[in-house]
């Protein structure tokens, strides 16, 4: 054989193993399986449900529904949320033009498993029940001073089967006096404080009536599934 021939034979039996390589390695990998984003699934008997959402209800008002846990309800768009691991979380803004001494607005829901029980407090300032379409739900309000701060937390609770639902609010304000105020500005920060509770709780009463139970569409069968292929 030729020194050509040879030099051919060598480069057409390197293409048919690189051929041969390239080949085995497509059949082994087979078609590529696509990823479905987070919370989809594969498959055309499967839709994709969010967790949570938040639409806009009005110029004021948002609402905030969690299809996990079981739960919508109406909040005024200024407040922020924050989501926790059991439920949701709002900041109440403060307006800083007005003369006061208002450190802390805040509220939240939290969804737990269980027997729904008040905390235990020295002073109750008052507690009852209100209805919320056919629901009722108890309530208790507490208040305080201690060391220059007043403190005012109010809480709801629903009961549905095992599962409470726990609606909190908390106000703190920091004593005018310490503050340094004096004369009118004192009397104006006292009155402030007081309206701005008054509100902010009336406020958070109102989102706590607006509350609503969102069912979970149902899973598919165990019994009708199919793989995908």
């Amino acid at each position: 054989m030729s020194k050509n021939s040879k030099i051919i034979s060598a480069v057409v039996f390197v293409l048919i193993i690189i051929g041969l390589i390239v080949w085995f390695g497509n059949k082994s990998s087979g078609p590529a399986t696509p990823v479905a984003p987070l919370g989809e699934a594969t498959g055309s008997s499967t839709q994709s449900v969010a967790v949570s959402e938040t639409t806009k209800v009005s110029g004021s008002t948002s609402q905030y529904e969690n299809a996990e846990l079981g739960f919508s309800v109406q909040y005024p768009s200024s407040w922020e949320k924050d989501e926790t691991t059991t439920g949701v979380q709002f900041i109440m803004p403060i307006d800083q033009t007005q003369v006061s001494t208002v450190a802390k607005l805040e509220s939240d829901i939290a969804v737990v498993p269980g027997k729904c029980a008040f905390p235990p407090v020295t002073t109750v300032q008052d507690k009852g029940t209100i209805n919320v379409g056919n629901m009722k739900f108890n309530t208790i309000s507490m208040s305080n001073n201690v060391q220059g701060r007043s403190y005012f937390d109010r809480m709801y609770s629903y009961q549905d089967s095992n599962i409470c639902y726990a609606f909190h609010f908390s106000y703190i304000a920091l004593s005018p006096e310490a503050k340094g105020l004096t004369g009118s500005n004192l009397t104006q920060a006292q009155n402030n404080n007081k309206a701005i509770q008054s509100t902010s709780d009336a406020a958070f009463t109102s989102m706590v009536k607006s509350f609503a139970l969102v069912t979970l569409p149902a899973g598919e069968s165990e019994t009708q599934a199919n793989p995908t292929k």
